[in-house]
């Protein structure tokens, strides 16, 4: 207890905390907040990953950590003993001193090294590619080039003023993510977590498929306090896949499985991905207007996965717990009260209160119900660990998202975004189809190597003006970018979500990523759903969202049963291809035209025959017999 009473990570993200939420109460102005932010995340990225690489010795690892941690403490000090005059000073007008030079340097290098450690060498790459393009873009020819930044003016738009890394990104770390964070984290040490599983067991366990169901479901609730798809797969997956696996599901479904359940909880409101609050500071708009957004393709994306565990249960007969194995589950009713805080935080967003304010006062919820929790007073036995925790995470995604900054500042002040838009409108041919295409590989090339929040960042710089060049709404181009960034987390050959429940369930890694992106084709088609129909984003009136609503979700189903090839009955190839079809015409076309009735009216008819008539169908007895083996 002691020594966890001396941690310094514990004291600084004590102080991490205390800033924020003083901040809350009384802001501060940007260039005092957003340093201040970043820089504390960065000490703390450093405290809590310690250079790792066993080539070096431990002394002189050591002595690297030393320097990165003296190194941002000057940082620290430059910005306090520079607050007032960074405030008052007018950009490209005042001049920037050889100390701001120096000081810039090492900011960009330490916050470089933090996303290495964070994230990886990919994200690294990018920010290098970018700053290289930034400082040399001279020497391209033709229209890739640009005249480049000399080294005051870069280092004076990227770290002295709101235009680079002290920009969006780190404003969205700021005023959102921290907080949902720390909610995230207190709602899970109180028990929060463990009873969305054991309330989906509960709910489904015994039903034909209750091992995936559980999955889908569980997953699906974490998500609304989860907006990580790794985060969410090593949370549930350690109680969902063993359980799927007794229940006779084969190691790589089950994997496949529980990587597309997780992967959506970044899109199930109320608390999605990182990205999302990203996307409403990009929009300018409220994060509750993004969250209702994102509200009707999260469930048609889940109720697809539902479907496809109950068809493919109805055809292997595989996947029933017993009964037994749920009785075993510890009561649900006496933790229902668990579940007040995120009525709060729902609340307080439909009410019109500022995200951040909602935030808080659902971890404050947290904290009042949690004696009456599954851990009683003992919860606070906790407490320093709970705060070194939300240290920790909020720390591991400011830095990464910050350093975004320099890609988006690059891209705008040499005007990359726009030579980019019309590159890719050139070649889509002109044509909206063309370049969604084109979104879609680019979105998920990106997001296979990159952090989502940061694969939405670049593709909503680079892509997304684009796809609004033809006419496509703000919020439905931001939405269709950031779908398929978070799908290329199920996405081969590098699926993180995929790996990290390919671990958990010991099946082979590559097997398991081929297993989750075939289980995932119906979620690719909804963001084409919401391109061709704004109004399956909530834009729209009353009447108009819920036939949409209800196409969409009757669209997924159909595509569901033509690729698992079950409805009531197995079903033959040439059903499966005219459901397919079906789907397909029924999600491009908007809501209430003339094929959209015909592909829906065609599929239902077809369904109400197959189960009311157990004779009827579209393939020779042979083939039927055929589409009968799993």
């Amino acid at each position: 207890m002691l020594r966890a009473a001396l941690d310094p990570r514990l004291w600084v993200g004590a102080g991490f905390c205390a800033f924020q939420y003083w901040i809350l109460a009384a802001p501060q102005a940007p260039l005092v907040e957003r340093p201040a932010h970043l820089i504390t995340a960065l000490f703390l990225l450093f405290l809590w990953q310690p250079l790792r690489t066993p080539a070096l010795p431990v002394v002189l690892r050591r002595g690297l950590d030393a320097l990165c941690l003296a190194g941002v403490a000057a940082v620290a000090w430059y910005y306090w003993d520079s607050t007032e005059r960074l405030a008052n000073r007018i950009d490209m007008v005042d001049p920037v001193l050889p100390l701001d030079v120096g000081m810039g340097v090492l900011f960009i290098a330490l916050l470089i090294e933090g996303v290495r450690r964070a994230v990886g060498g990919i994200l690294v790459a990018v920010l290098l590619a970018f700053l290289l393009y930034g400082m040399a873009g001279f020497v391209l020819p033709g229209a890739a080039g640009f005249r480049g930044f000399a080294l005051p003016e870069a280092i004076e738009i990227l770290t002295m003023s709101t235009s680079g890394i002290l920009g969006v990104t780190t404003e969205t770390s700021v005023g959102f993510v921290f907080y949902f964070v720390a909610f995230g984290v207190v709602y899970s040490a109180i028990g929060g977590g463990s009873l969305f599983v054991d309330l989906a067991a509960r709910m489904v366990g015994t039903a034909r498929g209750g091992s995936a169901k559980v999955a889908i479901i569980g997953s699906s609730l974490m998500g609304t306090i989860s907006g990580s798809a790794v985060a969410n797969v090593t949370a549930t997956g350690v109680f969902t896949i063993p359980l799927m696996r007794r229940s006779g599901i084969p190691a790589e479904r089950a994997a496949a499985t529980e990587a597309i359940a997780s992967t959506g909880g970044q899109l199930m409101p109320p608390i999605m991905g990182v990205a999302a609050f990203v996307m409403a500071e990009l929009l300018v708009i409220p994060y509750a207007q993004i969250a209702l957004a994102g509200l009707i393709p999260a469930l048609a994306f889940y109720a697809a996965l539902f479907i496809s565990a109950d068809l493919y249960a109805r055809r292997t007969g595989l996947g029933t717990i017993e009964r037994s194995a749920i009785e075993a589950i510890p009561p649900v009713l006496p933790r229902l009260v668990l579940l007040a805080p995120l009525v709060v935080l729902i609340g307080a967003l439909a009410l019109g209160w500022s995200a951040p304010s909602a935030a808080m006062y659902a971890t404050l919820g947290c904290l009042a119900i949690a004696p009456f929790g599954p851990a009683g007073w003992r919860v606070l036995l906790d407490t320093p660990k709970i705060i070194a925790d939300v240290g920790r995470q909020a720390a591991e995604i400011a830095v990464p998202i910050g350093a975004v900054g320099i890609v988006i500042a690059v891209a705008i002040q040499s005007n990359l975004a726009l030579k980019f838009a019309a590159g890719l409108m050139s070649a889509g041919g002109d044509s909206l189809g063309g370049a969604l295409l084109l979104v879609i590989l680019g979105c998920i090339i990106m997001g296979m190597g990159l952090p989502t929040v940061a694969a939405y960042i670049i593709g909503a710089i680079l892509f997304v003006p684009a796809v609004q060049h033809f006419g496509v709404p703000p919020l439905a181009a931001h939405f269709f970018v950031l779908y398929y960034c978070v799908l290329s987390m199920v996405t081969p050959p590098v699926a993180l979500a995929s790996y990290a429940a390919a671990g958990l369930a010991q099946s082979p890694v590559m097997a398991t990523s081929l297993r989750a992106f075939q289980m995932s084709f119906v979620c690719f088609l909804i963001p084409l759903g919401f391109i061709a129909d704004p109004a399956l984003l909530a834009q729209g009136g009353l009447w108009q969202v819920l036939l949409a609503s209800a196409g969409l979700l009757l669209s997924t189903s159909v595509w569901a049963a033509g690729v698992v090839g079950q409805a009531t009955r197995p079903l033959a190839w040439p059903e499966r291809a005219l459901l397919l079809a079906c789907g397909l015409v029924a999600i491009l076309y908007p809501t209430g035209s003339t094929p959209w009735w015909m592909a829906n009216g065609l599929a239902a008819m077809f369904l109400l025959l197959a189960w009311r008539l157990p004779g009827f169908g579209l393939a020779l007895p042979a083939a039927r017999r055929a589409s009968r083996t799993p």
